[in-house]
């Protein structure tokens, strides 16, 4: 099935750096990415490092340098991968995705999930729930946010909600996005049960985990689609991949060394272009047709050059049929 938006494999930018950032360096790499040709920026929504003790890490806010992101860049769509449901309220995320969505002119995305990274939240007075817990305030989360983004401004009824963790009462003003119906909402993960069921629910992009099998979560979430009966191909499905490409043997040890673990290294594509190129395409053949190379090193505006210039050419000519979607 051919795409509405007669979309193929879309590449993308993720930036998740080594050892935290500062506005000016995102918004270099941002405007990198977007001279290189890529469909969008995004970003990861964590305070601190893989490293905990780093005591050099820089944090900054996901979504606030996301909305100056909206107002510095021109074209690139701008998203979080994946933004904790345990750091806002729901009621404040719909207005934080909406507001950038009006700042961007109808260019954010919205990737959502439990939170997982225990010691951030301790380090910032954060909650941190159990597991089963965290996935019920997810829930509730995806319904409210949803729920005020479906309605008008003005509506006599308004939204009101009652969960066991939020309570909205009579929202007759909820923020508005551009976007109709709504920001895309990102959802993924490798639960093997609620993760795929909430994002038949609510998402219209499927991410499958990192180090599983892409073909069999695609296929789990396709099941669980097919059990509330939505079509699974009105869904895009998409996938990280963490990256390492050089020209070079030198340029390709330098960049592999900064991938921050040795779980992100044995999944990454480290290699020359043609080496990446043809890991891109696998994942395309695999079911995704959105891809996500993972950054670490914010700096290296040569990199995210090269991949635009080598690899990217060649992935959306040879990019294989997408399954479906309606993004």
């Amino acid at each position: 099935m051919a795409r509405p938006d007669g979309g193929g494999l879309r590449m993308r930018v993720l930036m998740e750096p080594r050892h935290g950032s500062r506005y000016d360096e995102i918004l270099a790499l941002a405007l990198a990415t977007e001279r290189a040709g890529f469909d969008a920026f995004f970003r990861s929504d964590h305070l601190l490092g893989v490293d905990p003790t780093d005591q050099s890490y820089l944090p900054t806010d996901c979504w606030t340098t996301l909305a100056g992101l909206a107002r510095d860049t021109e074209r690139v769509r701008l998203g979080s991968l994946v933004t904790a449901a345990t750091f806002r309220a729901p009621g404040l995320v719909a207005t934080i995705v909406s507001t950038v969505d009006q700042m961007s002119g109808g260019r954010a995305e919205l990737g959502i999930g439990t939170g997982w990274y225990a010691r951030e939240h301790a380090a910032f007075g954060l909650d941190f729930p159990s597991t089963g817990e965290r996935f019920d305030r997810l829930e509730e989360q995806l319904a409210i946010i949803t729920g005020l983004w479906g309605t008008t401004t003005g509506d006599e009824a308004g939204f009101s909600f009652s969960g066991k963790h939020y309570r909205v009462e009579a929202n007759h003003t909820p923020a508005q996005a551009v976007q109709s119906p709504h920001p895309p909402i990102v959802i993924g993960g490798s639960g093997p049960q609620r993760t795929p069921a909430l994002a038949a629910r609510y998402a219209d992009e499927f991410n499958a985990a990192l180090g599983i099998d892409p073909r069999q979560r695609y296929e789990v979430f396709a099941r669980a689609c097919e059990a509330i009966g939505r079509d699974p191909d009105e869904a895009r499905r998409s996938i990280v991949l963490p990256v390492a490409c050089g020209a070079t043997p030198a340029d390709v040890e330098r960049r592999a060394a900064v991938i921050g673990s040795e779980l992100m290294r044995t999944h990454a594509a480290i290699g020359s272009p043609e080496q990446v190129t043809e890991r891109v395409l696998a994942l395309g053949e695999a079911g995704a047709d959105t891809v996500y190379l993972h950054i670490y090193d914010i700096h290296d505006l040569d990199h995210i050059a090269l991949l635009g210039a080598e690899v990217l050419p060649h992935v959306t000519s040879a990019a294989p049929e997408p399954v479906g979607g309606n993004r």
